[in-house]
C-alpha cells in the first residue's frame, strides 16, 4: 500500500517545476483527493500544500545559488516575482537576492519517503459500524485549528456556554450509539494548516428536528470507524493521540478511506478532573477503491 504513496511522492518531485494536480495524486494512490490530503498531513507531519511549497523553495534556492536569475527561477516554479519573493522569504527567512550573499543561511525541506514500520506504536482498538441519518444539535463556533498547546479559542468557547447547556442538550440526545455530549469538528479548510478555521460543536446526536435555539448539522447515513482509547493517568492526551494514530497508522494499513463529514469525539468515562477515563473517535469512511 505504501508503494503507491511513494509513487505519489515521486510524482511531486518530478513536477515541482510544473502544475501538481492533487487529483492525480489521489489517482496514483487509488484514493480520493480528500483522503489523500488528510492522510498525507498525518504521515508527513505537514499539509500537502505547505510541503509542495517548501520543496519548491528548497530546490529554487539551489537554482539561485547556481546563478539563475530571480525572475527566471520564479517563472520556472510558476510564481510571479512578488509571490516568489514572499514564498521564498517564508521558507528561508530572507529574500532571493540576499540568499546569494556569502554566508547566507538557508533552510531545506527534505523530500519525504514513507516507510513501513515493523511494529506500530500501539494496537488500536476499533470497530466499523453503520449509523442512520441524524443531526448534530448544540452550540457551534468557528475557531482556528491548533496542533500544539492549548486551543485558547476552544477554551473560551466552552467558558462562554450558559450554565446547564450540557443538561439541556442531553434531553435531546436520542441516538443510542451516541448517547452523551459530543465534541464535533467539521468544515475544515482543505489542507488543515495550523491556524486555519474549522467548525466546532458542543452537541449531541438527535434523529428529531432540533429546536430553533440550537445550531444543527445534518449528517447523512454513513459507515463509521470508531477508535477507542482509555487512560488511568492522562485521558486528554490519550484522546488527542487518537487522531494521530488513526491517520498515521490505521488508515495506511486498512482498506478504508476517510470521506467528508464530521469527526466526533465522545468521552464514555471520565473521572471528575478528567485525569482518567475512556473515549471514542468517530470518523466517516468508505471502502478504498
Amino acid at each position: 500500500m505504501l508503494d503507491t504513496w511513494n509513487a505519489a511522492l515521486d510524482y511531486i518531485e518530478d513536477h515541482l517545476d510544473r502544475e501538481i494536480d492533487p487529483t492525480e495524486l489521489a489517482r496514483i494512490t487509488l484514493t480520493s483527493e480528500y483522503h489523500f490530503r488528510r492522510v498525507f498531513s498525518a504521515l508527513a507531519g505537514l499539509p500537502l500544500s505547505l510541503y509542495i511549497r517548501e520543496r519548491r523553495m528548497t530546490v529554487a534556492a539551489a537554482d539561485l545559488l547556481d546563478g539563475m536569475g530571480v525572475l527566471d527561477v520564479a517563472s520556472k516554479y510558476g510564481y510571479t516575482a512578488d509571490a516568489f519573493t514572499r514564498a521564498f522569504r517564508d521558507m528561508h527567512g530572507l529574500t532571493p537576492s540576499r540568499a546569494r550573499r556569502p554566508g547566507a543561511i538557508l533552510r531545506s525541506r527534505p523530500a519525504v519517503t514513507f516507510h513501513l514500520t515493523i511494529e506500530g506504536r500501539s494496537t488500536m482498538r476499533y470497530r466499523i459500524t453503520e449509523l442512520p441519518p441524524f443531526h448534530i444539535v448544540g452550540k457551534a463556533t468557528r475557531i482556528p485549528l491548533r496542533y500544539r498547546g492549548e486551543n485558547t479559542a476552544m477554551t473560551e468557547f466552552h467558558r462562554s456556554l450558559d450554565p446547564g447547556t450540557g443538561e439541556k442538550l442531553r434531553t435531546l440526545a436520542d441516538l443510542p450509539e451516541l448517547p452523551d455530549i459530543l465534541f464535533v469538528s467539521d468544515g475544515f479548510e482543505p489542507d488543515r494548516e495550523d491556524g486555519s478555521l474549522f467548525d466546532y460543536y458542543f452537541a449531541v446526536a438527535s434523529t428529531a428536528p432540533a429546536p430553533p435555539e440550537w445550531n444543527t448539522l445534518n449528517v447523512p447515513a454513513s459507515t463509521w470507524a470508531v477508535f477507542q482509547t482509555s487512560s488511568d493517568t492522562a485521558l486528554a492526551p490519550a484522546l488527542q493521540q487518537l487522531w494521530a494514530d488513526a491517520f498515521s497508522e490505521w488508515f495506511p494499513s486498512n482498506p478504508y478511506e476517510v470521506i467528508p463529514g464530521p469527526e466526533i469525539l465522545t468521552v464514555t468515562e471520565a473521572s471528575p478532573n478528567w485525569s482518567s477515563g475512556a473515549g471514542e473517535l468517530w470518523i466517516p469512511i468508505q471502502r478504498s477503491r
